[in-house]
């Protein structure tokens, strides 16, 4: 029979060499996983890529938009400015004419 030491140091190597054996098994799947991964990362990266040319595509298309509601704006604001101005002109003649027209008016009573 083994002795109680000489057993527990069989023992213990044994389970060093399968914990051993055990650690680069995994090793090696996870080199052989490896490309597949990259290859999922860069597919990945490829896909976050394309989202972000259409969203910055989408927000062109936005500034576009509101560069011409702008424009459409500043017209319609030089037209009431133009209407206002012209109506402004139009009230400042007819009170004019009519604060002659009371003068006159006084004049002749």
């Amino acid at each position: 029979m083994m002795s109680r030491p000489v057993l527990l140091v069989f023992l213990l190597i044994v389970l060093i060499i399968t914990s051993q054996f055990e650690w680069r098994q995994p090793l090696v799947v996870d080199l052989d996983a490896t490309p597949s991964i990259s290859q999922k990362q860069n597919q990945i990266s490829n896909r976050e890529e394309a989202v972000k040319e259409k969203i910055i595509l989408l927000q062109e298309k936005n500034i576009q938009r509101l560069n011409e509601l702008v424009r459409s704006l500043r017209e319609q604001l030089v037209q009431c400015r133009s209407k206002t101005q012209t109506t402004n002109h139009t009230v400042s003649f007819l009170t004019e004419r009519l604060t002659e027209l009371e003068q006159h008016q006084i004049f002749e009573d």
